[in-house]
């Protein structure tokens, strides 16, 4: 794989072998979306003309997403252009510009919870509850636990 100007390998993975951490972060965000629609990586593949498995190097930060192909996956998942760009840690463009200038491994970090399965599960089950009334005291049992919880800490 040649390497671009900027001293990284074409598709996403810098010298250090490890993914750029924007592009790490773009494809947490649309495997999020995906997820939340209940999409699998087949279907939203379908929808734009690729395989199942370049969506997977997608979400993983393994191959960059272009502007035009991110502006598909906006269309697709029903969401802006910025959603993918959204809660992104400052560190993402330190770590990939340190990447970009040293061969050193850039600061690590730790996963988005909104991207773990438990929590879109969470998330799916909770919309899943058709009644308003029951899905607030849900919601608002969720956040006494929580906050019990942080009590004792």
């Amino acid at each position: 794989m040649a390497l671009t100007g900027r001293g990284r390998k074409a598709g996403g993975v810098g010298r250090t072998g490890k993914p750029n951490p924007v592009d790490v972060h773009v494809g947490g965000r649309v495997r999020l979306r995906r997820t939340l629609l209940g999409m699998s990586q087949e279907k939203l593949g379908e929808a734009l003309g690729l395989t199942f498995q370049q969506v997977q190097k997608y979400e993983r930060g393994a191959n960059r997403i272009g502007a035009s192909r991110l502006y598909d996956l906006s269309r697709v998942l029903d969401v802006p252009v910025s959603f993918f760009f959204d809660d992104m840690a400052p560190e993402s463009d330190q770590g990939a510009r340190a990447a970009a200038l040293a061969e050193s491994a850039g600061p690590s970090y730790e996963a988005d919870p909104m991207a773990k399965r438990e929590t879109l599960e969470l998330v799916r089950a909770y919309y899943k509850v058709s009644n308003p009334a029951v899905r607030k005291r849900l919601f608002e049992l969720a956040k006494a636990l929580a906050s019990s919880d942080s009590e004792k800490s």
